[in-house]
């Protein structure tokens, strides 16, 4: 049978069907190898995860309180099970190959034939007990499904689902992570018309905030109902739930709430290390962006800051200087 021809019992062109039963080979197998963290669970990862995520749960923190609970004692937020077995920056087996490294794996071999794009679809996690102080965690991957070929708008692929199992020190299983991706060749479709209009050019929601931009304001969302203002714009007010909005225009002028200093990745057209901050403006809410401007080792919290307006590719980006005067 020739390579254009249709398998009969399928449907599908002989090479798609060759491909996917090599992919089917894989099913069931080890994704890579069995990894363990690299510190066992520990409160002031605990401290910092929650302070992150704005959970005030005494439970994770507090010791006298988390004693005097149904758990008797300080315990993890059930859905950080990933971040105990995260490898940081050393560098690791691929997560996404077999543990043989003597034939190609199923990334590899949808790579080969094309299908070079990926984009995560869900995942799900299970969790089978809470983690506690001391707990040290492994986990291991298996390929658990590989679709037919699919026909989507981003472009035809394969959905790949891997299963994650965590357990820990004494191998019990603690909880467990479905991971689902499509591996996909990008559509070769022409480039997209010239958009009627500026509004066009940007998601709704935003399209004024934008349309600001290129004018040199700062347009900040403002709910026309409690006149709270809310950044990024999105269609519902938080406080009162109304969907009626409108915005003011912001006098550019904050102050640093937190920064970060960006050394790792590279960034393409940018000069490392950078500082990227959360600014909080005059009219009380905060808004992301770089200063520019700036020695890194001169960054601080409070700093007093202003907008400035950058061209970016085909448009204008709000970034931040150290305040004048």
């Amino acid at each position: 049978m020739s390579r254009t021809e249709t398998d009969r019992r399928s449907g599908r062109p002989a090479e798609e069907q060759s491909l996917y039963e090599r992919l089917q080979e894989f099913v069931g197998r080890p994704n890579g190898p069995v990894t363990s963290a690299r510190d066992p669970v520990n409160v002031p990862m605990i401290r910092h995860l929650t302070d992150a995520l704005g959970d005030r749960n005494p439970v994770y923190t507090d010791e006298e309180f988390a004693a005097g609970s149904v758990h008797g004692g300080i315990v993890a937020p059930a859905t950080a099970l990933q971040v105990w077995t995260m490898q940081g920056l050393r560098p690791r087996p691929s997560p996404d190959e077999p543990a043989t490294a003597a034939e190609p794996g199923p990334m590899q071999l949808l790579d080969a034939a094309g299908y070079t794009s990926v984009v995560a679809t869900n995942c799900e996690q299970d969790y089978h007990r809470y983690l506690r102080p001391g707990d040290l965690l492994s986990v291991g991957s298996t390929v658990e499904s590989i679709s037919d070929l699919k026909h989507t708008a981003l472009g035809d692929g394969y959905f790949f689902t891997t299963l994650q199992t965590y357990r820990d020190q004494h191998g019990e299983v603690v909880g467990e992570m479905r991971f689902r991706i499509l591996k996909f060749k990008p559509r070769a479709d022409e480039a997209p018309a010239e958009p009627a209009s500026r509004a066009d050019r940007y998601p709704r929601d935003s399209a004024f905030f934008w349309e600001g931009v290129e004018q040199g304001e700062l347009r900040i969302q403002r709910c026309a109902s409690c006149a709270r203002l809310r950044h990024p714009p999105r269609p519902m007010c938080p406080r009162c739930r109304s969907l009626e909005w409108d915005y003011l225009v912001s006098g550019g002028r904050g102050r640093v709430h937190s920064y970060v200093v960006h050394h790792h990745p590279p960034v393409p057209g940018r000069e490392v290390p950078f500082v990227v901050a959360l600014v909080e403006l005059d009219e009380g809410t905060r808004i992301v962006g770089d200063v520019l401007d700036l020695d890194p080792a001169a960054a601080r919290i409070d700093m007093p800051v202003e907008a400035c307006f950058v061209s970016q590719g085909d448009r204008m980006l709000p970034q931040w200087r150290p305040r004048r005067g």
